[in-house]
């Protein structure tokens, strides 16, 4: 079967809303090309070689997006390009944005996209491990099956791995955790790993729901719970923890509505934020919540703070 590919290069900033973009207008698959990811997968010691070329274009995210033959597919990419242009409106840099299309077969790209994910560790005891992937986990390693499918979250993007770092530390037995925008679920299947009693997460868009339920199948968990929802709109109860890995202004509405959500001295995790916009971001969080900790890494930060 052929397909239409479209190949968009633009910045790290609008790599999430452009590959969001994409599933809405119907891709049948996405993937992100990330140079960071790939330095990030280099330093982790997990593959032995490197093809160099993988580093020619250092700064430049390209996100593709493979869609059906159809009779308005051209209509769909045209649709595409003035929503990603649209984003300036919005704030959102789009770097140096480009589009090309090309045809392909569906062998081409279902697979390939792989090659770039191996067991990765993160912090002291996770790792990740891509379903199709062999490893033999030492003692106290916590192993996460992954298949990320359609939906964002692998752990390699400095914003999951910051994340995944702070839920080390701060998830205990019998905590509850809300995990707003799930995307593949690393983040709920984590926090029921760690030892959380009940794990509450959803997403706004289908194909991350069913991603998130697959992997949460596939990691054996019965204490997860996925559903579909726009940010908190159907959570019920209040949470120990709310974990949001999203983008700037998201975090920006989140921080006013998170706590109503959360118990006394509950614990906000905020990632998906461009370093450009922290200040911004932390301006509103401290209205609600005592910031107890920063990380930055790459060009992203992640903020855990407490409700006062």
């Amino acid at each position: 079967m052929k397909w239409i590919e479209v190949q968009v290069t633009t910045s790290q900033e609008a790599e999430e809303a452009v590959s969001n973009i994409m599933h809405e207008l119907g891709a049948g698959g996405v993937v992100i090309k990330n140079p960071n990811d790939v330095k990030l997968l280099a330093q982790s010691d997990n593959w032995d070689y490197f093809d160099p070329s993988l580093f020619e274009e250092e700064g430049n995210i390209k996100v593709f997006a493979y869609f059906p033959i159809a009779s308005d597919t051209i209509d769909r990419i045209n649709i595409l390009k003035d929503r990603i242009v649209e984003l300036k409106s919005f704030g959102v840099d789009i770097g140096n944005f480009d589009l090309k299309v090309s045809e392909v077969d569906e062998a081409d790209w279902a697979s390939n996209w792989k090659q770039y994910y191996k067991p990765l560790k993160i912090g002291k005891k996770i790792v990740i491990k891509p379903s199709w992937e062999e490893y033999v986990s030492q003692e106290e390693e916590i192993i996460i099956e992954l298949d990320p499918g359609m939906a964002f979250g692998t752990g390699t993007h400095e914003t999951t791995k910051m994340c995944l770092e702070f839920l080390e530390e701060i998830v205990i037995p019998e905590r509850i955790v809300f995990d707003v925008g799930c995307g593949s679920g690393i983040l709920s299947i984590a926090s029921s790993k760690l030892g959380a009693k009940e794990v509450y997460a959803a997403d706004i868009d289908e194909a991350s729901v069913e991603v998130a339920r697959q992997n949460i199948e596939l990691n054996n968990l019965q204490n997860v719970k996925v559903f579909k929802s726009d940010l908190l709109g159907e959570f019920r109860g209040k949470a120990d923890i709310i974990v949001a890995n999203i983008i700037a202004d998201v975090i920006i509405k989140l921080s006013a509505e998170a706590p109503k959500y959360l118990k006394e001295e509950g614990l906000f995790l905020a990632s998906g934020i461009i370093k450009s916009r922290k200040e911004e971001v932390l301006q509103k969080v401290e209205e609600f919540f005592e910031v107890l900790q920063i990380r930055e890494e790459g060009e992203w930060c992640a903020i855990l703070s407490r409700k006062k």
